[in-house]
């Protein structure tokens, strides 16, 4: 086989990653211990030899060009499957190590994933995780994220898709308003009622209401002059302030209702759920500390 790399040209790869990775040339070079003009120099190397440029430089920050991101995608997935086979041959591989990279959206961060990664990092130390929390899909090919919790399944083949749990949805008010506006009997009720309204991050509409009723589920849209957007757990907290009424996860809220802070309203017609699934894409070798955190939360919360 004929030798395509030299030392260099490898050492330009990992540094031209790690450059990708923290969006960053300084920051890079200060994870690498060496000087950011060097990381300069093998991103420059790069580009000679590819014959493409593959980041958008400016003064303040650095960006991947469409070639940077595929290439950068291709060096990521090589470089791991080189790690990965020292690791075998060496006997390391039964320890999983490494930085692990996982999007939440809000409400399933703080309730339910948050809580349990200290538990996931006593069983595996040598994991290091970092959680973005946002309500927004992300891209796998842009955002190098190893796996993301949402809501439904995308249609994307390259994604596999495996289901947490079913969330049951509650409406709840505080006593105080209930006391004031009256208690609602059925979902038509909540026309006289001042209902916080979700809106949607992807295209900013109002999310309906989810109600059971005979054996289906209906969406009844409400009104009301208070709106959250982003994150949901905003409208949680104007619940809990006394703002109206607002339809939410149980898991959010249960330790509201337990204490009496909150009431449920509309049990007749409760039941609903929406789905939490946990997406990572397809990989012929997945990483040892993907499928140990995979493993840990079916185990955790899958039905």
């Amino acid at each position: 086989m004929k030798r395509q790399f030299d030392d260099l040209q490898l050492g330009s790869i990992e540094l031209f990653c790690l450059a990708a990775e923290l969006s960053s040339f300084t920051a890079a070079a200060v994870a690498a211990g060496v000087t950011p003009a060097a990381v300069s120099r093998s991103v420059s190397r790069l580009e000679e030899r590819l014959n493409v440029r593959l980041f958008v430089r400016t003064t303040r920050q650095i960006r991947l060009t469409e070639e940077g991101k595929a290439y950068f995608e291709q060096s990521r997935t090589a470089l791991a499957q080189l790690v990965e086979a020292e690791r075998q041959i060496s006997g390391q591989h039964a320890t999983p190590a490494g930085r692990l990279r996982i999007s939440l959206p809000t409400p399933y961060a703080h309730y339910r994933i948050l809580p349990v990664l200290p538990e996931f990092r006593k069983r595996y130390p040598d994991v290091e995780i970092e959680v973005h929390i946002s309500n927004r899909n992300v891209d796998f090919a842009d955002d190098t994220y190893d796996m993301s919790v949402r809501g439904r399944a995308p249609d994307d083949s390259a994604l596999i898709a495996r289901k947490l749990e079913d969330a049951e949805l509650v409406v709840v008010g505080t006593p105080g308003y209930l006391k004031l506006r009256g208690t609602p009997k059925s979902p038509d009720d909540l026309l006289a009622h001042d209902c916080i309204q979700f809106e949607r991050p992807s295209s900013g509409r109002r999310i309906p209401w989810t109600f059971r009723q005979n054996r289906e589920d209906v969406d009844v849209m409400t009104t009301g002059t208070y709106a959250a957007s982003e994150d949901v757990l905003g409208g949680a907290t104007l619940a809990r302030a006394g703002a109206g009424l607002f339809q939410t996860y149980r898991f959010v809220v249960e330790d509201d209702l337990r204490s009496g802070a909150l009431v449920e309203v509309l049990k007749d017609f409760g039941g609903s759920s929406r789905p939490f699934m946990l997406l990572y894409p397809h990989a012929r070798h997945m990483s040892r500390r993907v499928r140990a955190m995979v493993d840990f939360l079916i185990e955790k919360f899958a039905p």
